[in-house]
């Protein structure tokens, strides 16, 4: 298993109460937010088996996954659904897995 995709376990970890309690307020939103992180997490592990191309492809979207959880954790926290202090350990995670990501894609 590569180390982001642990890395991306920890985000989905560290996401689950912010996507429990933001689905009361932003039901919407906090689908979004889930299905990105699983989305991240699938595309890390479906490039593992990949090559060329299209293992370049699965990392890529699994960083681009990576900053809509990223801007959704923004949109959420522009809207006041969440305080700034709740989620930052989420957006520092979210941007380190996106960097990661990012760096196997290239």
């Amino acid at each position: 298993m590569l180390d982001a995709q642990l890395l991306v376990l920890d985000l989905i970890r560290t996401l689950r109460p912010l996507v429990d309690d933001l689905a009361t307020r932003a039901p919407d939103l906090a689908d979004q937010v889930r299905r990105a992180a699983t989305s991240t997490a699938l595309n890390l592990a479906e490039g593992v088996r990949r090559s060329g191309r299209d293992k370049k492809r699965a990392y890529r979207i699994a960083a681009a996954e990576a900053h809509e959880v990223r801007a959704a954790l923004d949109v959420a926290l522009a809207w006041g659904f969440v305080a700034a202090p709740a989620i930052a350990p989420a957006q520092a995670l979210a941007d380190r897995v996106g960097r990661v990501t990012f760096a196997l894609a290239r």
